[in-house]
């Protein structure tokens, strides 16, 4: 059975572009007789906010979706994926990060080959760490790629791969090579959460048996990151239908951060739902 989910972030009110997507993975679901989740990727507590759980909940019923309960709010799950980091340590697989932002930033300027060299800053030397730590350092857990190369084995780095069913942004479809190098060495714990985006989502999509991620093109690199993680953990890796992302007249893509006119504004202006639903070719 295909099961497949809806999984914003509670940061800010839904706009069109949340609208397009839940409707894209609930029309899918619903078109094969599958099962429609709703989750919440609320991991970031310098964001998220609990006002705007109940006004997801709120937007999405007025848009006339259904979902299955009770709904899977990641914040009240972190020392699942807590495990999940202390597995990939304990196989050697992660480094201690103390480098900040800018050190990094900084890093990518003088790096001779650009942005690949900068985004896989390599482990402290032993006497390094212990200094940092002694200090209290705060540090981020990252992936190595080269531990998880060695891991995985030549052959099984090589063969990772996924089905895309949708359109990658430079229209990628059917099996897909993984190429994890391009994100380089990324965080998989950070220490206000104790984990991060990529290892939440595929431990969720694990557990709660998604066959199907239906989602934007933005994450379609994203995807690429979580083959590695499923790889590694052992957990199969779903079929990916990576959607277009809508655009405002303008050209440009909603989002939160550009102030796009939310769910809740539309719903007071009066249009009704069939109305935004056939606007968005539903």
């Amino acid at each position: 059975m295909l099961v497949t989910r809806f999984a914003p972030s509670p940061t800010g009110r839904l706009h069109k572009g949340h609208a397009f997507s839940a409707l894209t993975a609930w029309s899918t679901a619903r078109a094969a007789g599958g099962r429609f989740l709703l989750r919440l990727e609320d991991i970031d507590p310098t964001r998220c906010r609990r006002e705007f759980d109940v006004a997801i909940l709120e937007d999405l019923a007025w848009l006339g979706l259904d979902w299955e309960w009770p709904v899977r709010r990641q914040s009240e799950h972190l020392p699942e994926y807590a495990t999940v980091v202390d597995t990939l340590e304990r196989r050697g697989l992660l480094y201690r990060c103390f480098r900040t932002r800018r050190e990094i930033l900084d890093g990518i300027g003088a790096a001779p080959h650009g942005v690949a060299e900068a985004v896989r800053p390599g482990p402290h030397t032993p006497d390094e760490e212990a200094a940092l730590l002694a200090e209290g350092r705060p540090y981020a857990w990252r992936l190595s790629l080269d531990r998880a190369r060695d891991a995985l084995g030549g052959r099984a780095w090589e063969a990772l791969a996924f089905v895309e069913e949708g359109y990658g942004p430079g229209g990628e479809r059917g099996l897909v090579p993984a190429r994890p190098d391009s994100a380089g060495d990324v965080v998989v714990a950070r220490k206000d959460a104790g984990t991060a985006y990529h290892v939440a989502v595929t431990h969720d999509d694990d557990l709660q048996g998604v066959t199907h991620v239906v989602r934007g093109e933005d994450l379609f690199e994203a995807t690429h990151v979580q083959v590695l993680l499923q790889a590694l953990m052992g957990w199969p890796t779903p079929v990916y239908r990576h959607h277009r992302l809508l655009v405002g007249a303008d050209g440009r893509r909603f989002a939160k951060r550009d102030g796009s006119v939310t769910l809740a504004q539309i719903r007071a202006s009066g249009v009704d739902p069939a109305t935004l639903r056939a606007e968005l070719g539903f």
